[in-house]
């Protein structure tokens, strides 16, 4: 199919044709520049989509198997890594972190459960002595940075996004319980998509040809973009001394000015590069069931239970805005439902998301390279969505999920 700008490739399954002319109207309406949506449901790909411009400076399109940076949607896909080594018992959500990591009890850490460190609650939401990229590559001098940080506030008290540092945590916990002691982005390559076969990377290997990266416009701001997320977000993110800004020192250490993307270097974060396919599948996988790795169904239950909020609310103590965390996730707000009420999943700066809804057994993923400026979701990802669960038979679904 071609629009008017973009050539439209991939398919859907009869009774999924809303989401092929959702995705449509992306390019004809809401200015998407290149741009793919996979969805999973009970187990079967119905929608595999993509189209538009990779490289808009070379006018390339986008294929089958373009890949792009995902930025904080590659939380979801940390997450579910951990998530899958809670399965096979290398530890308990509610155990402290420092049982695990005796180093990490300094400053006054040494309560804090591994339920609260992925839930935003430890305060752990900026470094305060990240120097530069070579200590972040070197995960034994990560590792004792991290140890000494203070938290910003009383652990469970409150809550605040961890933009960068939360991966790092989850990485440094999964190297001390792993048998063979390998990193987060390993453990997810060898135990998740290798298996599934997924074309998702956490640290992008160097045989990833640049012709297969698509290259990320940024977003224009102006007024509409000032009216496209909450006020208090907007002045968090401009201030460059706010607590939001510091949480994201770090992020642009994963673009590359000659590979497009750095290779060889883990930001579990928000350094992820893949399709929409492959966050799809791994989405899809757990929502419904979890049998092709062996979830267990204690790990299933702790994903879909509603989330522990923090003493002070959902207050964002970093975003300035009210947010909902659990095991890694987002997840809605009591007054701000989204999807069925265990729906899990995160969506990146710019647009992309990828989510797993239980009760439908749905495993969602949209990726773009034109970025846009919207929070928490994106209005394209946003149509994506409600055109899915029409075509379930589940309507007037409230698609603002953090």
């Amino acid at each position: 199919m071609t629009t008017e700008n973009s050539t439209i490739s991939g398919f859907v399954k009869t009774g999924f044709e809303a989401v092929r002319e959702a995705f449509v109207k992306n390019f004809q309406l809401r200015n998407e520049l290149g741009a793919a949506c996979c969805i999973y449901y009970k187990g079967e790909k119905v929608v595999d989509l993509w189209g538009g411009i990779r490289n808009e400076a070379t006018g390339e399109p986008w294929e089958e198997d373009t890949m792009v940076l995902v930025w904080s949607t590659t939380k979801g896909l940390s997450a579910l890594a951990m998530a899958l080594a809670h399965s096979r018992g290398l530890f308990d959500y509610d155990d402290p972190v420092s049982k695990y990591w005796p180093e990490f009890a300094q400053q006054g850490k040494e309560r804090i459960t591994i339920r609260q460190l992925f839930a935003h609650q430890a305060g752990l939401f900026a470094f305060d002595e990240l120097g530069n990229k070579e200590i972040v590559a070197d995960l034994d001098r990560l590792a004792v940075v991290l140890a000494r940080q203070k938290p910003a506030w009383e652990p469970g008290t409150r809550h605040g996004y961890h933009g960068l540092t939360l991966g790092f945590y989850q990485g440094e916990l999964l190297r001390r319980v792993d048998p063979k002691g390998r990193s987060l982005g390993r453990y997810f390559q060898d135990e998740i998509a290798a298996p599934l076969d997924l074309d998702f990377y956490i640290r992008l290997p160097e045989d990833i040809p640049n012709t297969r990266l698509a290259t990320l416009k940024s977003p224009k701001f102006g007024i509409s973009a000032m009216r496209s997320a909450p006020i208090g977000f907007i002045l968090a993110v401009m201030n460059p001394r706010s607590a939001a800004r510091r949480a994201l020192v770090g992020t642009e250490f994963c673009l590359d000015e000659n590979r497009i993307y750095t290779r060889n270097y883990e930001v579990p974060s928000g350094g992820g590069v893949g399709t929409a396919r492959a966050i799809a599948h791994a989405y899809g996988v757990f929502a419904a069931g979890g049998r092709e790795l062996g979830v267990r169904e204690e790990t299933l239950q702790e994903l879909k239970a509603p989330p522990v909020a923090p003493l002070h609310g959902f207050r964002d103590e970093v975003l300035k805005v009210e947010t909902c965390y659990s095991l890694g996730f987002s997840r809605s707000l009591p007054n701000e439902p989204f999807g069925s009420p265990s729906v899990y999943g995160m969506p990146g700066t710019g647009g992309s998301y990828g989510f797993a809804d239980p009760q439908y057994e749905i495993g969602y993923g949209y990726v773009l390279n034109g970025l846009g400026t919207s929070f928490p979701t994106d209005p394209r990802s946003d149509a994506l969505c409600a055109a899915m669960y029409r075509s379930i038979g589940v309507k007037d679904q409230k698609l603002t999920g953090r």
